[in-house]
């Protein structure tokens, strides 16, 4: 069965606009966010400001912080400081953002029973799986899947599934009900070329068609370069943030990824 699931849509409040509207100009911020961990301090001084329809990749090496601050962003974690969202014409007030979350990987029983229909069962609906799925989370769960394009994915077992597909099934879950950020922590981990071209073609046009701000987590720079509206290098604090190459060029993020042997300076037009 499931083990150790996380949903991957985490509904932390109502958004003042309805579903699937463009909201012309929102934006969630993080205001002096920080985590301390066991008396070690694992982030500090964390500011972002996110617009609606941006697509922002977070880089940073193994220990600096990037999954923790998503978990803290999801509530996982105690945090220092604010997580808002505003919107231009709600007279600049913050509200907490409904977030949707599709985590590196979902940890189950490749040869348990459970079906793609059960998993969205279990993360959107009260009752227990075992007492069976209503027609209406079925249709639910044919909807959601049919907006990435794998509806005829809702009555096949998790375990038969590929990394592309299952990712596909947990974003298309993220989207239930559509979120105002959604976090993608290393999305196409596992994926192959193809999978992976497939996956950031479709936030793409998501983030465009429900004005959508995505964060992703990736340690892939040449697709973030190719797909990112904006690089956010992280180390505990934002160290450089802007346009993908700009942020490439900076000699701390070439320095940490070695992009001097891998890949040439480029100059910013």
């Amino acid at each position: 069965m499931l083990s150790g699931m996380t949903q991957p849509a985490a509904s932390t409040a109502v958004s003042a606009f309805p579903p699937g509207t463009a909201c012309a100009g929102c934006c969630t911020r993080l205001v002096d966010f920080g985590v301390r961990l066991g008396g070690t301090q694992i982030l500090e001084n964390v500011n972002l400001h996110v617009h609606c329809g941006e697509l922002t990749a977070v880089i940073g090496p193994n220990g600096a912080g990037k999954t923790t601050l998503f978990r803290a962003m999801l509530g996982e974690v105690p945090h220092s400081g604010e997580l808002r969202f505003v919107h231009e014409g709600d007279s600049g007030r913050a509200l907490v953002p409904r977030i949707g979350y599709v985590p590196q990987k979902l940890d189950f029983d490749p040869a348990s029973p459970v079906t793609v229909t059960d998993l969205f069962a279990a993360a959107t609906s009260r009752l227990p799986v075992w007492l069976g799925t209503r027609s209406a989370t079925r249709s639910l769960a044919v909807e959601a899947l049919a907006r990435v394009d794998v509806a005829e994915l809702a009555e096949c077992r998790l375990g038969q599934l590929s990394c592309g597909q299952l990712q596909r099934v947990l974003l298309a879950l993220a989207l239930h009900p559509l979120p105002d950020l959604l976090l993608l922590d290393e999305p196409v981990s596992g994926v192959d070329q193809a999978g992976t071209d497939v996956f950031y073609q479709m936030v793409c046009r998501l983030r465009h068609q429900f004005d959508l701000s995505v964060i992703l987590i990736s340690h892939d720079l040449s697709e973030v370069a190719r797909h990112a509206d904006r690089l956010i290098f992280l180390n505990r604090t934002v160290l450089a943030d802007g346009p993908p190459a700009r942020v490439l060029a900076d000699p701390g993020v070439r320095r940490t990824f070695n992009l001097d042997v891998i890949l040439p300076r480029k100059t910013e037009k």
